[in-house]
């Protein structure tokens, strides 16, 4: 199962976080990964511990030369490109009216703009390699109105939309694309500002608890895998049910 033995994938911001535990998987399920970043310090010691089958390479997804340079990277170390998981991106966390014109451009740029030059540049090889899969991470703040995400909410609508486009237009290439909607998820970046693993810890979702990064990341790798090779399109929300609805608590019997 997810079997990516032979296959190359390009994950953004995978220095850590979800993307670094993506290319965790995607190794252990015999993938060869080109982790992008640019924390250059965390990228290269992510590629070190996973070995020879990952490189580093930093990279800013807003500049198209650094895209067509990964890209190139990519098929000269390994021959040909089959994935791509589009995960970088920032945040946001004001109110709409406080948030800054230039800063809600800059989320755009980098979470929306960035993945759709991503798609743009990896076609070519994603076609010379007779098809493959592009996953983007969106956010459960892409399937419904989120408080205090203006720019950040924008773009992963944005993503969801985009890859559908990609599905329909890309699709008898044999190029899937796909949207994965993570909820709240516990990261190093997410427990410096308080979230918490753990039964309990998070009431908003039905099943009580925040994401793990693993969690998440099979997901993504399913994706990427033959195993989804009928799955183009989709919207997969790994949220704990998040935005399936709110949560009420219900006794046996009452």
């Amino acid at each position: 199962m997810n079997d990516l033995t032979g296959k190359t994938v390009i994950i953004t911001g995978g220095a850590r976080g979800l993307g670094a535990e993506a290319a965790r998987l995607a190794v252990a399920a015999g993938g060869n990964v080109v982790i992008t970043d640019v924390l250059e310090d965390d990228g290269k010691a992510t590629a070190a511990e996973l070995g020879e089958r990952a490189r580093f390479v930093r990279h800013d997804v807003t500049s198209e030369e650094d895209w067509q340079r990964v890209v190139d990277f990519a098929v000269a170390e390994f021959g040909a490109v089959h994935g791509l998981v589009n995960n970088a991106g920032i945040s946001t966390g004001t109110p709409l009216v406080e948030e800054s014109v230039e800063h809600f451009r800059r989320v755009l740029d980098v979470n929306l703009t960035g993945v759709f030059i991503g798609i743009k540049t990896v076609v070519p090889a994603l076609r010379a390699a007779g098809g493959g899969s592009i996953v983007n991470i969106s956010s459960a703040a892409g399937l419904m109105g989120l408080a205090l995400t203006a720019g950040y909410g924008a773009s992963k609508w944005g993503v969801r939309g985009l890859s559908k486009i990609g599905a329909v237009e890309l699709g008898t290439e044999r190029i899937r694309v796909n949207s994965v909607h993570p909820g709240m998820t516990y990261t190093p970046m997410t427990a410096s500002v308080g979230i918490r693993r753990g039964e309990g810890n998070y009431p908003n979702t039905p099943m009580g608890r925040v994401g793990e990064a693993p969690e998440i990341a099979t997901a993504v790798v399913f994706l990427l895998s033959d195993d989804a090779s009928y799955v183009t399109g989709a919207e997969l929300a790994v949220d704990g049910g998040w935005t399936t609805g709110p949560t009420v608590k219900y006794v046996m019997g009452q």
